[in-house]
């Protein structure tokens, strides 16, 4: 079992390291639409590494306090889901779709199988 200060830690990197990696994997689809393909990998390439800077202590941190790499991953997937729809919706202006709720559905399953035997 991870210690709490250790999980929230975890939690917080990997919730900040994944708003870097939502901008830097989509955020280029409004704010450079007309650039150069290439330009726009060189800046979300720069936007990633504060990503790293984060996700890599995160992942430290969380496995050294006992989450096992299968919690880790799916803390990672839950807090993906949990930024990429605040981002599609108010930063890309996406409609919000049903499709959002069983996939949040589908990866509180996921946390549930991978967590139970914690």
């Amino acid at each position: 079992m991870f210690s709490t200060l250790a999980g929230w830690q975890t939690v917080g990197l990997l919730l900040l390291s994944n708003v870097f990696m939502t901008f830097a994997w989509y955020g280029h689809l409004k704010g450079l639409a007309s650039k150069p393909w290439w330009i726009a990998a060189l800046i979300s390439w720069g936007i990633a590494l504060f990503e790293y800077l984060l996700q890599v202590p995160a992942n430290r941190i969380g496995h050294g306090a006992g989450f096992s790499l299968a919690q880790l991953k799916i803390t990672q997937e839950v807090i993906t889901l949990a930024v990429f729809v605040p981002f599609s919706l108010y930063y890309m202006g996406e409609p919000l779709k049903l499709d959002f709720l069983w996939a949040g559905l589908c990866l509180m399953g996921a946390v549930y199988f991978i967590f139970r035997s914690a």
